[in-house]
């Protein structure tokens, strides 16, 4: 069944999030080079001048911590805000509507297409923050224009997102906040390993990403970060057999698997719980019999953020009841 444009819309968006990093085309020499990997700090990456690489493996300079920024992706403005940088916004993306007072800043409109350069460049800004989501191409459009972007690669893990916001940081001139903010997050994602250290069983979980033809739907498969976030919660991802951020699981594997709990990471665009079990073969599934169908928040999972540690609570809570309070 050919997708929506509402499936074509979640491909984009999930890939460019979620997918683990992968190598980028090339751009214009000398402004980026072919080799992608993790940020990389100077020695000295307290003080300024600070030199640092970023994802695209570009080194840059800043002479001062960057005052006027524009987030081209949900991840970075949350990342933004949640080290205290919110004033330092200046423009963000269509997508970044969290937290509430994002949605105060200019902008700028819809990236995935191209970029309204002109407003860009009418906000002055001293560092546009990229993401994963942005295409090296746009990367090296604006740097043509003479503007500064540093491009936050997707983390791997919990210990990639702790480095990224430690990088944010140092751009922003917010150490102190970063380190403050890593020290809660690692706290709360040891809280749960230590409940978690009491399970007796490990449920089997589908998280649906898109429905639009019940017999295939669409989720994330092995190596990705929904998957990771599974397992870290105790759980075993139902697609752990699959390939991919954005994969489809047919219903005759889904009922093999059988899982145990149902989460519609869809559930923004409709999807409703009820009609789960209205769909043909799946009354059959465990999660449905038993009434372990959850509408989930996607953004929660999908945007590289401190929120990811919101995701691994909440997945932990629901299946693993008994051990949260």
């Amino acid at each position: 069944m050919k997708l929506t444009s509402l499936s074509a819309l979640l491909v984009t968006l999930f890939l460019a999030a979620c997918a683990s990093p992968t190598a980028q085309p090339t751009l214009p020499a000398p402004a980026v080079s072919t080799t992608q990997g993790a940020p990389t700090l100077a020695p000295t990456a307290a003080a300024f001048p600070l030199t640092i690489t970023d994802g695209l493996q570009r080194t840059l300079t800043f002479e001062a911590p960057a005052q006027r920024i524009i987030s081209l992706a949900p991840s970075n403005t949350e990342i933004l805000f949640a080290l205290g940088a919110g004033s330092q916004l200046v423009g963000r993306d269509v997508l970044s509507d969290f937290p509430p007072e994002a949605q105060d800043v200019t902008d700028i409109g819809d990236t995935f297409i191209e970029l309204n350069t002109e407003l860009i460049i009418s906000l002055e800004p001293d560092l546009v923050l990229a993401a994963e989501i942005t295409p090296v191409e746009q990367v090296a459009q604006l740097e043509q224009l003479g503007v500064t972007v540093f491009w936050l690669a997707n983390p791997a893990d919990f210990d990639g997102l702790y480095a990224n916001l430690a990088i944010v940081g140092q751009l922003t001139g917010r150490n102190d906040e970063a380190a403050a903010l890593n020290a809660v997050l690692q706290e709360r994602v040891a809280a749960v390993d230590a409940a978690l250290a009491a399970k007796t069983n490990t449920p089997t979980v589908f998280y649906e990403l898109d429905a639009s033809d019940p017999s295939a739907p669409w989720t994330s498969g092995a190596g990705t970060f929904i998957d990771l976030l599974i397992a870290r919660a105790g759980g075993r991802n139902a697609a752990a057999g699959l390939q991919g951020a954005f994969a489809q699981i047919s219903i005759e594997e889904l009922l093999v698997q059988n899982p145990d709990l149902i989460l519609l990471g869809d559930a923004a665009y409709g999807i409703t719980v009820e009609s789960v079990g209205q769909r043909a073969g799946w009354a059959d599934l465990a999660a449905v019999k038993s009434g372990q169908v959850y509408p989930f928040d996607d953004n929660l999972i999908s945007r590289p953020g401190p929120r990811l540690v919101d995701a691994l609570e909440e997945l932990a809570r629901l299946l693993h009841p008994d051990l949260f309070d």
